[in-house]
């Protein structure tokens, strides 16, 4: 099977190009790149032009429900979303049930996206200890063998210190590494926004930003003693970026990701009390946005990930303070983080770095166009403008604040291994 990608602009930060040009795929692998148009006898034909081409994306942070909440998000639609996003790569959190702790979920998990899902690759994140309880660590060596990339108990933090420090070393034995929910639960115990005056204002119990920041102090200095590296999640405020960044001029092995929803609302935005504005971390005040976009273009911040957090809309539609956390993000991310290109943020090199650096990050293949390499590419049409239609989204849930935000670039194709997963007419 051949497939030529005529005259995009192929956008390849790590292989330090960009041009317009054409690309080959046969039987799944970039055989050829050239500049201009080229040739195949035989080929099916995509016409690129006005396009940019760029790595597969991959999304480290994702959450599928499956097993256990399949009516929120299965793999198979959970896959589908993500295809429609860009994404030819996912990363699936171990807060399942039962939890992402045993071989078994690992082997389910995968199985079921080999056989029923769209192609979209599946790389299953462990969890560090039993149950997700913090108590007891989980049998990692097991968890790696059948098929994990990392550890976390992502959606609660390991409070015992010991039991970290343990995680860490043994994960590490493995070629794993520890992803930190980096959260103070004493701090933002009862808590249902970010402590500022719009919380005041809108009768809300605050979460006080130091929940947040205090914990990341913590693993930035456990993996500087241990000499071991550590991701920081969905990082929300300016203390956390300015402590990330304090222990990476140290040398210390600490890489961050944020949401593309920090970038794009603040704690304002939940005086609507729409319960699809209450995520963990909560939106964070004006001063934090703006230090999270400064850290987008300083590296302080390694990656984009979307925290997909599907939730039925029985479950959301209740009051504020009973509503779960969470908001969908596969589907809107690329036209939310392209506002920071559009803006001057960023450029759009960094733009494909940031939603390829998770494969450096956990030791994935991907995240770059290269002959001889897997033909896994995302075709964006970065100018298109558009609205976001929840009602449009192939996710099983549709809790999203971005309902009806007029929006510029879309992802026009998602191809995985040379077959396309999803594609859009314009």
């Amino acid at each position: 099977m051949k497939t030529l990608i005529r005259n995009g602009k192929i956008v390849n930060p790590r292989a330090g190009k960009s041009f317009v040009g054409s690309i080959l795929v046969e039987d799944g692998v970039v055989t050829k790149i050239a500049a201009g148009d080229m040739n195949a006898a035989g080929a099916e034909a995509i016409d690129a032009s006005g396009l940019s081409v760029v790595p597969g994306l991959i999304d480290m942070h994702v959450h599928f429900r499956d097993p256990g909440f399949e009516y929120k998000e299965d793999i198979v639609s959970g896959l589908e979303a993500a295809a429609a996003g860009g994404f030819t790569a996912v990363c699936t959190m171990p807060n399942t049930s039962p939890s992402c702790d045993n071989i078994g979920t690992i082997e389910y998990q995968l199985k079921k996206a080999r056989t029923e899902g769209n192609g979209v690759r599946l790389f299953p994140v462990a969890a560090a200890s039993k149950g997700l309880k913090g108590e007891t660590m989980a049998p990692i060596g097991e968890l790696k063998e059948a098929g994990a990339v990392a550890i976390s108990d992502d959606g609660k933090p390991i409070s015992d210190s010991s039991l970290l420090l343990r995680v860490m070393q043994y994960a590490a034995t493995f070629g794993l590494t520890y992803l930190s929910h980096a959260e103070d639960l004493s701090l933002a115990k009862g808590g249902q926004m970010n402590e500022s005056y719009f919380s005041t204002l809108y009768g809300l119990p605050p979460i006080p930003s130091v929940a947040e920041s205090i914990v990341v102090a913590r693993e930035c200095l456990m993996a500087q003693y241990l000499g071991l590296p550590v991701h920081i999640c969905h990082v929300s405020t300016k203390a956390a970026v300015d402590t990330i960044a304090h222990f990476k001029k140290l040398g210390v092995k600490v890489t961050a990701e944020t949401a593309p929803h920090y970038l794009t609302l603040t704690d304002e935005a939940v005086g609507s009390y729409d319960t699809n504005t209450k995520v963990n971390p909560p939106l964070r005040s004006e001063d934090d946005r703006k230090a999270l976009l400064a850290a987008l273009k300083d590296g302080t911040i390694d990656a984009i990930a979307t925290d997909h957090a599907p939730h039925h809309e029985r479950d959301k539609n209740v009051e504020f303070n009973t509503a779960p956390s969470g908001m969908v993000g596969l589907e809107t991310a690329v036209p939310l983080l392209l506002k920071t290109v559009q803006d001057g943020h960023i450029s759009f090199d960094r733009f494909v770095e940031l939603f390829t650096a998770g494969y450096g990050i956990l030791g994935i293949e991907g995240g770059v166009i290269a002959e001889g390499k897997r033909a896994d590419l995302t075709l964006i049409a970065p100018d298109y403008q558009w609205t976001i239609d929840k009602n449009m989204f192939l996710s099983r849930s549709r809790n999203t604040p971005f309902h009806g935000f007029h929006v510029t670039g879309a992802v026009f194709r998602t191809i995985v291994g040379g077959k396309t997963v999803f594609s859009r007419t314009y």
